[in-house]
């Protein structure tokens, strides 16, 4: 019986500073033949060491708009006075290619994706506490404490939203914390509802066989 080859959809979300870039890095690190990043388009500035295409599709005002007007784009929010979004063309090369695809979006968008696309597999990234979250946004030294502030009450909001996940991931040791997503993610695939054809198929080969007694 041949399981579904095709990519899964894995949308990460979770607060902001609870190492969620860092997961997914060393994810694709690790087993880089089964999994693709989705690479989000954004129309915030570049921080320090982020490429263009890498990190992020860094857009305009008007260029993001542009695309919200094409329909090219699986889903979009804003944040802290910015757009977000996931390109389309790309994340369905991906599935049709047998990759897992990982968008790393924030709760909104999350939730769109799952109403268009009822199999996604929704993951919440937290670290161990909410003191451990306020000291890794702190201590990335990227953001005034007002930005710092702001991340910590959208984290209040984002909190309310958990149970609308499929998996809570905890955070605390990087290389446990990838391993445990890796094996979710491997079992995704034996679910039932993703083999319905082979099943089918199973079910027609026995029936030839019962005929044949």
């Amino acid at each position: 019986m041949n399981l579904e080859k095709k990519g899964i959809l894995i949308v990460v979300s979770g607060f902001s500073g609870a190492g969620k870039g860092t997961l997914m890095k060393e994810l694709l690190k690790k087993y880089p033949d089964d999994y693709a990043l989705s690479i989000s388009a954004t129309s915030r500035k570049p921080r320090e060491g982020e490429q263009e295409g890498v990190e992020y599709f860094f857009k305009t005002r008007e260029e993001f708009e542009k695309m919200i007007e094409g329909e090219e784009l699986v889903e979009y929010a804003q944040y802290v006075g910015n757009y977000y979004g996931t390109p389309k063309a790309y994340v369905e090369e991906q599935l049709e290619a047998g990759k897992d695809v990982i968008l790393e979006i924030e709760i909104q968008g999350a939730l769109k994706i799952k109403e268009k696309f009822p199999q996604t597999v929704l993951m919440f990234v937290t670290p161990p506490s909410a003191e451990e979250l306020k000291n890794r946004l702190v201590g990335r030294g990227t953001e005034d404490m007002e930005t710092i502030e702001r991340r910590l009450s959208r984290a209040v909001e984002e909190a309310e939203g958990i149970e609308a996940y499929d998996y809570l991931v905890v955070n605390d040791i990087l290389e446990l914390c990838v391993e445990e997503m890796h094996q979710i993610i491997s079992n995704e695939h034996t679910r039932i509802s993703r083999n319905l054809p082979a099943i089918e198929q199973m079910r027609e080969e026995l029936k030839g066989f019962s005929k044949g007694e």
